[in-house]
């Protein structure tokens, strides 16, 4: 599939309470307590908060009735009047219903997807059909200086949608090739708002991880309308979850709420379909061969196996680009098992100096910073040198902020000299050397 041309298949909208795939209980539970909790009376709106078609909300509207849990409340409007619809209230045996089912789970509004329904939506919309180019991978990265060998290897290695390992020196732009593979994932795929596993509904959608993609086009005037996709999904970019040093095991688990009773999911569920980065590994409280050792099974099986409170284990899919950025060398934070089973190993080397100057360049262009062949030659015959000619994609951008600071203080146009580079370059690097305390 092209991933700019090929849409994922969309989550069919049910037609019946049996498509929904959750038990009738459950569903006229969640109705009563969404009624409930949000003072909806009307099928249109409560259609809405409970992301099921309308047909199917009177369906079980219906049903509660005639349990005594619902009552119409009077009668319809004149006739012609599409904006009329007969409004419905909880009787008191509904109000107790919907309290009892509260103090079992807060969970209302949305029905949840049914796990085994969530397995099939993942296989249609799995991050391993994405099929990528060199040019689309290249146009990501159009803000980065890279070369050809490197976009080589990343193609493949994005396009398999396997685990990265990528490693090298810091400050050569890791983290930037990490969001340009997220960026070059160009389309959407369908996120569910919650799933539900034996009786217990775990929230997946996130607004701080998932970019909704959704347009608004639904006329308020407009009681019935054909639903493009189940409604219990949400329509997004493909996923992006990125952490740090601040990485800890127990997020990678199911985040149960003891006062609302319900389950949110962990990290890389939210992820599914998207990528997973783990950005300075190495960096995190727990050493990276324990981390690596949790992916095992994920990234050798496409499963995950998650706990519920009552210690019940059951699976989840794993479809997730997982990728692994760090300034150790692989050999130093693990052994040859898990290197085995991260797919690609990939070297984020630091430039050449023909890369260097251009880096430059471009960043001075763009914070307008005129250049000076003294103030380059002083640069590069004289200060680099001393590190062994080493050079690194950080430091075009620190150089010029730092000899743009200078500028702003003492009043001086933007223009790179000698002197600047001097003062610009202290600031670099700290040197070795004891403090007398």
């Amino acid at each position: 599939m092209n991933m700019q041309t090929s849409a994922v298949m969309a989550p069919p909208s049910p037609k019946t309470m049996e498509d929904v795939g959750l038990s009738p209980v459950m569903m006229r539970d969640i109705v009563l307590k969404t009624m409930f909790r949000k003072n909806t009376n009307k099928i249109t709106h409560l259609a809405k908060a409970i992301a099921l078609p309308m047909p199917i909300t009177q369906e079980l509207v219906d049903m509660a009735r005639s349990q005594g849990l619902l009552e119409a409340m009077g009668t319809l409007g004149a006739a012609g009047e599409v904006s009329s619809e007969m409004p419905y209230q909880l009787t008191d045996a509904g109000k107790a219903r919907a309290l009892d089912a509260l103090a079992q789970s807060e969970y209302f509004g949305h029905m949840p997807v049914p796990l085994d329904s969530y397995r099939e939506q993942v296989k249609r919309q799995s991050i391993r059909n994405i099929q990528i180019t060199r040019d689309q991978l290249t146009n990501a990265m159009g803000h980065l200086i890279l070369p050809d060998s490197l976009i080589g290897n990343l193609g493949p290695a994005v396009g398999s949608g396997r685990s990265i390992l990528m490693y090298g020196p810091p400050g050569n732009g890791k983290s930037s090739i990490s969001n340009g593979i997220r960026d070059a994932m160009g389309d959407k795929i369908f996120v569910p708002r919650a799933i539900e596993y034996s009786g217990q509904v775990i929230t997946v959608y996130d607004p701080i991880v998932h970019s909704s993609a959704e347009e608004d086009d639904h006329n308020p005037t407009q009681l019935r309308r054909t639903a493009r996709f189940d409604s219990r999904y949400v329509l997004c970019q493909r996923p992006t979850v990125i952490t740090g040093g601040e990485l800890s095991l127990d997020m990678l688990d199911l985040v149960y709420n003891p006062t609302a009773r319900t389950y949110q999911a962990p990290l890389q569920l939210k992820s599914t379909g998207g990528i997973f980065i783990v950005d300075d590994l190495g960096r995190q409280a727990e050493p990276p061969q324990k981390l690596v050792n949790r992916w095992i099974v994920p990234l050798e099986e496409s499963k995950d196996i998650l706990s519920l409170q009552s210690g019940e284990k059951f699976e989840v899919p794993f479809d997730t680009l997982v990728i692994f950025s760090t300034n150790f060398h692989p050999n130093e934070i693990f052994d040859q098992a898990a290197l085995r089973r991260i797919f690609f190993k990939i070297k984020i080397d630091g430039p050449s100096q023909e890369d260097f100057l251009k880096i430059f360049a471009l960043v001075a262009r763009k914070k307008k910073m005129q250049l000076d062949e003294s103030g380059l030659v002083h640069l590069l015959k004289n200060k680099y040198p001393t590190i062994k000619n080493i050079y690194a994609n950080y430091q075009p951008v620190f150089l010029i902020d730092q000899m743009i600071a200078v500028c702003d203080f003492e009043g001086l146009p933007y223009k790179m000299t000698p002197e600047l580079v001097d003062r610009a370059w202290a600031n670099m690097f700290v040197k070795d050397e004891k403090i007398v305390k």
